[in-house]
C-alpha cells in the first residue's frame, strides 16, 4: 500500500470534520423547521416540541448500544448507520400529516443517527488514532460543529423562506446521504489497521532508544476494563457525574439563554447575535483548549470549561441588575471560548482512564448519564422559572453544577493513569 505523504489520521479528522459539520447541525436545524410546522398544522407547541425532545431520550437510550457496535464493528459502521437513519428521517419527515410521524422520523430516526455522526460516535474511535496530539486532534474535529451552524444554518433558512420547510429538509437529508456516506468509508478504528502508530510515528528500530511510556500506573493501565469491571470503580462514577454536570449546564444555557434576554430587555437582534456569537468562538476555542489540554492535562481543561460556564451564568444574574452590553459579551466570551472547550477532551477523558477493547461499551454507558443531565439542565431550569418567577436560582443552581463539574473530573483523574505530552517527564520518573 502506498504511503501517504502525511499521517493518515489527519484523513480521519477532516472526515470527522465533515461528519459533525452536517450530522450535529442537521439534528439542530429542527428549531428553524418548528416554526413553520407550527404555522402549518397548528398543534400545540409542547406537543411540536416533543419530537425533538423525544429524540434526546431516544439518543441518551441507544449511546451504550453504539458503544457495543463500535467495540465489534468499527466506525464505518456506526457512521453509516448513523448515515441511513439520519438522511431517512429528514427524507421522511416532509411526508408529516400527524405529530407521531415527526416523533418516528425527528425523533427516532434523526435522534437516532444524530448519536452515531455526532459527538458519541466521534469519540468512540477518533482518540485512537492520536496520543500526544489528542486533544489537539479532536479539537479541531469538534470545530467542525461551529463551520456548518454558521454556514448550513442560514442556507437551510433561506431554502426555507423560499422553497418551505419541507424542500429544505429534503435537501438536508440529501446532503447527508451523498456527502457523507461515501466520505465515511475512509474511516478507520485504529491506525494499526493500516500498518502504522498512533500520531504517525515511525516503528522502532531495535537499535533504538526505548521509547517513553505515558502510562503512569501501570496496575490500572493493565487491567482488562470491561464494562461490569468499569462500573465498580469510583473512577467511572466521578466521570459520569462530571459529564452530566457538564451537559446540565450546557443545555441550560443554550435553551433559555435568547428567552431570558428578551425577558430583560434586549432586543430581538441581540438575542440571536449572541447564540450565533457563542458558536463562532466555540471555533478556536475548541482548538486551542484541545490543544493546550495536551500540555498541561485534560482535568485542567475540564476545570477551565467548567469555570468558563460558571462565569457565563453569573454575567447571566449581574444582567438583571445591571443589563450592559458588556455583561453580555463577557457570557457569550466565557460560554464560547471557553466552556465549549468541554468536547475537545470528552473522547480523551474516558480513554485514558478505560482504554481497552471494550472502551466503546464503558463509553457509551457514560454518555447514556451525560445526555441525561443533557435533557436534565432546560427541564430544571425552566421549572425553578415557573415556580420562582424569574431564572436568579436556576441560575445560581447551575454555577454549583458548573463548579461540581470540574472538582468530579479532578477526582477521575486521568492524568494518574496516562501522562498527556506535556507532562511525559513524570512518566519518565515513574520509570
Amino acid at each position: 500500500m502506498k504511503r501517504l505523504p502525511f499521517f493518515y489520521g489527519w484523513v480521519v479528522v477532516a472526515v470527522t470534520f465533515v461528519t459533525m459539520a452536517i450530522g450535529v447541525n442537521a439534528r439542530t436545524a429542527f428549531s428553524l423547521f418548528y416554526p413553520p410546522i407550527l404555522s402549518e398544522f397548528h398543534w400545540e407547541r409542547g406537543v411540536t416540541a416533543g419530537a425533538f425532545s423525544f429524540g434526546f431520550v431516544v439518543s441518551a437510550a441507544v449511546s451504550p448500544l453504539i458503544g457495543r457496535l463500535m467495540d465489534r464493528g468499527g466506525p464505518r459502521a456506526v457512521m453509516e448507520l448513523g448515515v441511513a437513519l439520519m438522511a431517512g428521517g429528514l427524507l421522511l419527515a416532509p411526508l408529516t400529516t400527524a405529530p407521531w410521524h415527526l416523533y418516528i422520523t425527528i425523533g427516532v430516526m434523526v435522534g437516532a443517527g444524530s448519536v452515531c455522526l455526532g459527538y458519541s460516535g466521534q469519540s468512540l474511535f477518533l482518540p485512537n488514532w492520536f496520543i500526544r496530539r489528542r486533544g489537539l486532534a479532536m479539537g479541531i474535529a469538534f470545530a467542525g460543529v461551529g463551520i456548518g451552524s454558521v454556514t448550513l444554518l442560514p442556507w437551510v433558512q433561506h431554502l426555507i423562506e423560499v422553497t418551505g420547510w419541507r424542500t429544505a429538509c429534503t435537501a438536508m437529508g440529501l446532503m447527508v446521504l451523498i456527502v457523507l456516506a461515501p466520505v465515511n468509508l475512509l474511516l478507520r478504528k485504529h491506525p494499526e489497521e493500516m500498518g502504522l502508530l498512533p500520531d504517525g510515528d515511525a516503528a522502532p528500530l531495535t537499535t533504538s532508544a526505548k521509547p517513553v511510556s505515558n502510562i503512569l500506573d501501570p496496575v490500572w493501565a493493565g487491567t482488562d476494563w470491561t464494562l461490569p469491571r468499569a462500573l465498580r470503580t469510583a473512577r467511572f462514577w466521578w466521570i459520569a457525574l462530571g459529564y452530566f454536570c457538564g451537559l446540565y449546564i450546557w443545555y441550560a444555557v443554550q435553551v433559555h439563554q435568547t428567552k431570558y434576554l428578551l425577558d430583560i430587555g434586549f432586543s430581538p437582534n441581540v438575542g440571536v447575535w449572541a447564540l450565533g456569537v457563542v458558536s463562532l468562538l466555540g471555533i478556536p476555542g475548541q482548538i486551542a483548549l484541545g490543544h493546550l489540554s495536551d500540555r498541561i492535562g485534560r482535568e485542567a481543561i475540564w476545570a477551565i470549561s467548567s469555570f468558563g460556564f460558571a462565569i457565563c451564568f453569573a454575567a447571566l444574574i449581574g444582567l438583571k441588575y445591571s443589563p450592559s452590553l458588556a455583561l453580555v459579551y463577557l457570557m457569550v466570551f466565557a460560554q464560547g471560548a471557553l466552556g465549549y472547550g468541554l468536547t475537545s477532551i470528552m473522547g480523551a477523558v474516558v480513554l485514558e482512564i478505560f482504554q481497552g477493547p471494550h472502551y466503546g461499551s464503558i463509553f457509551g454507558c457514560v454518555m447514556l448519564v451525560a445526555l441525561a443531565g443533557g435533557a436534565a439542565g432546560p427541564w430544571v431550569t425552566g421549572s425553578l422559572y415557573d415556580l420562582t418567577g424569574d431564572y436568579t436560582l436556576a441560575f445560581a443552581i447551575a454555577i454549583g453544577v458548573s463548579l461540581l463539574s470540574g472538582i468530579a473530573i479532578w477526582q477521575a483523574s486521568p492524568g494518574k493513569v496516562r501522562a498527556v505530552a506535556g507532562r511525559l517527564h513524570k512518566a519518565q520518573v515513574a520509570d
